[in-house]
C-alpha cells in the first residue's frame, strides 16, 4: 500500500504541476534542455543532490532535500513511477531556483524549445571557452561588458561539485553573464536578503 501511495502521489504531482503551469516561459533555465535540468538529472542519476543544490541557495535546502529523497525512493518503483518522479523534482528544483531570485516560474518547457540565438551562443562559448560563438551577435561595447562577466565565470568554472559555496559561485557568475547576453543587465536579488543573488 506504501509503495503504490509514493508511486500515486508522484504521478498526481507531475499531472497537477503540467495542467496549472502553462504560461509561455523564455528563461533558459525553464526549459528541459537548460542547464539546471540537467544537472538535476545528474543529481538523481548519481544520488549526489549538491549538482542540484548549486543552483538553490543555502535556505531551501531543507525543501529540497526532502523532495530529492521521495523521489529516489520512487524511482525504484517502476518505469512509469521513476518518470513521474524524476518530472516532479525537476520541477521543483527549477521552481525552487526561480524563487530564490524573486522570478516568477511557469512550468518547465520541453526539450527544443526555441531560444534567443544570444543565449544560445552564450552557450556555445561557455562550452568552447571563448567568446567566439557571440561576437557577431552584439556590438562592440556589448561585447567588452560580456567578456568582464564571461571571463569571471570560466575562471569558477573548475569547481569541486562537493564544495557547494564554490559550485553556487560559479552558477552566480553563470547566470549573470547569460543575464546579461540576453540583453537583462539588471540583477534579481534573493528574497530573503543573502548577499549573493541568481538572475536566470
Amino acid at each position: 500500500m506504501v509503495i503504490l501511495s509514493i508511486a500515486g502521489i508522484m504521478i498526481l504531482a507531475v499531472i497537477t504541476l503540467m495542467t496549472i503551469m502553462t504560461e509561455k516561459a523564455s528563461a533558459h533555465c525553464d526549459t528541459m534542455d537548460g542547464p539546471a535540468v540537467q544537472d538535476g538529472r545528474i543529481a538523481l542519476e548519481t544520488g549526489n543532490i549538491n549538482y542540484a543544490y548549486k543552483w538553490i541557495f543555502e535556505d531551501f535546502e531543507k525543501e529540497l532535500k526532502e523532495i530529492f529523497d521521495l523521489s529516489l525512493k520512487a524511482r525504484r518503483l517502476g518505469a512509469d513511477a521513476r518518470e513521474a518522479a524524476d518530472r516532479w523534482f525537476l520541477e521543483n528544483l527549477v521552481r525552487i531556483h526561480r524563487a530564490g531570485e524573486g522570478a516568477s516560474y511557469d512550468g518547465l518547457k520541453p526539450s527544443g524549445t526555441a531560444l534567443d540565438p544570444k543565449v544560445i551562443a552564450a552557450d556555445e562559448s561557455i562550452s568552447l571557452g571563448n567568446m567566439s560563438p557571440i561576437k557577431g551577435l552584439v556590438t562592440m561595447e556589448e561585447y567588452n561588458l560580456l567578456e568582464e562577466k564571461f571571463n569571471r565565470a570560466i575562471a569558477l568554472k573548475d569547481y569541486d561539485i562537493n564544495d557547494v559555496k564554490a559550485a553556487r559561485a560559479y552558477v552566480e557568475a553563470y547566470v549573470t553573464f547569460f543575464k546579461m547576453a540576453e540583453g537583462e543587465d539588471h540583477e534579481h536579488h534573493h528574497s530573503h536578503g543573502l548577499e549573493h543573488h541568481h538572475g536566470h
